[in-house]
């Protein structure tokens, strides 16, 4: 710990009483309820639990309030809070055919065999404040709806049909867990996947964006993007078969990308894949376009040098806890440190000084 003065103890204890005054704000004005939290700011609450790696709305609210509105704050409590929880055993994979649909859209498909379900979206609102909302009226309530129960085909799928998009094998080997084992490279695309559902948004959203503007050559529609809740099952040993234990919102997206063919692989689609906690369509749409493009070697493309292309510059960077962790002990001090460069800088210097008398003298 870094305390190098008499006293830095209380000084902590008095910064913390500080920040949980600040936190509070002001008295007069009534105090944010964690369900508030949790119903209102609910895109906040999804991105805590997606990169915090625990499904969990109320304790991603509480997170967030304790954190004062810092989602990169909250996520690193969640994740703390997540290494001190028991492992009782795994889930089997979900499966997002039999996802209940609140949102399902495709770009590449008008008539989609299912139907579009344009959902609760951003996407067709204007960017204009609501001051209404500064009113705390009520909101107008939405016409009656439900979610697709009927299980619901992947778009992708009716590409396969056609055999024009590469097939993906399936597996019943267990994935590694990033979560209790650490990285190592080079990464199989399981691994990759959970490295991006963990990664900063905005990290992520940038290196899909590059791919976009051309570095990676990454030419992308989405194939599909869905919302919805999925059942999550458990194999019971004493039962001998699965159950379900419970029921989470997820969103799915898969991108479907042009592919010209290489030496190893025909012509035909490719896709990318993402898959992330709640309504985070953002993200979801991110991932699918840097998994793709991190899968140049497996499909015997070649390597433009783009750095969403580079899996150690990716998977390295893209977390941000890591990567506040770092870059925030840098405030810290670094007394010692300093000292040795500032004494090297004025040794420096008088050698310099001293070359130039000389010359002078000559």
């Amino acid at each position: 710990m870094y305390v190098a003065v008499k006293g830095g103890e209380r000084a902590i204890d008095n910064a913390h009483a500080w920040l949980a005054e600040e936190r509070r704000g002001d008295p007069a004005v009534p105090e944010l309820s964690v369900a508030q939290i949790r119903e209102q700011m609910a895109l906040a609450v999804n991105r805590v639990m997606t990169e915090g790696s625990l499904y969990d709305p109320d304790l991603a609210a509480l997170a967030i309030k304790q954190a004062r509105g810092d989602l990169i704050e909250a996520i690193f409590l969640i994740r703390a809070y997540r290494t001190t929880l028991p492992r009782f055993g795994s889930s089997a994979p979900v499966k997002t055919a039999e996802m209940a649909c609140e949102r399902r859209i495709s770009a590449t498909f008008k008539d989609a065999p299912g139907g579009q379900v344009l959902g609760p979206t951003f996407d067709y609102t204007h960017r204009l404040l609501d001051f209404k909302l500064a009113a705390e009226g009520g909101t107008p309530a939405a016409p009656e709806g439900e979610a697709r129960r009927e299980a619901t085909p992947h778009i992708t799928g009716f590409l396969n049909r056609e055999g024009l998009i590469q097939t993906e094998d399936e597996s019943d080997e267990t994935p590694p867990d990033l979560t209790r084992e650490p990285m190592e490279l080079p990464a199989a695309r399981a691994l990759r996947l959970q490295a991006l559902t963990r990664g900063d948004e905005g990290f992520v959203l940038g290196l899909a964006y590059s791919t976009q503007r051309g570095y990676a050559r990454n030419h992308a529609f989405v194939g599909e993007l869905r919302i919805g809740s999925v059942a999550v099952e458990m194999e019971i040993p004493e039962l001998g078969f699965a159950i379900e234990i419970g029921e989470i919102t997820v969103t799915e997206c898969e991108s479907v990308n042009q592919f010209k063919g290489s030496k190893t692989e025909p012509p035909q689609f490719t896709r990318g894949y993402g898959l992330v906690f709640g309504q985070t369509e953002r993200k979801a749409i991110s991932m699918a376009l840097v998994d793709r493009a991190l899968r140049w070697k497996e499909l015997g493309e070649d390597d433009q040098g783009a750095p969403a292309q580079d899996e150690e510059f990716v998977l390295m960077h893209c977390d941000n806890i890591q990567a506040t962790g770092f870059l925030e002990h840098i405030k810290l001090p670094h007394y010692v440190d300093f000292q040795s460069e500032l004494e090297l800088v004025r040794k420096l210097r008088r050698a310099a000084g001293a070359e130039e008398v000389k010359e002078a003298a000559e």
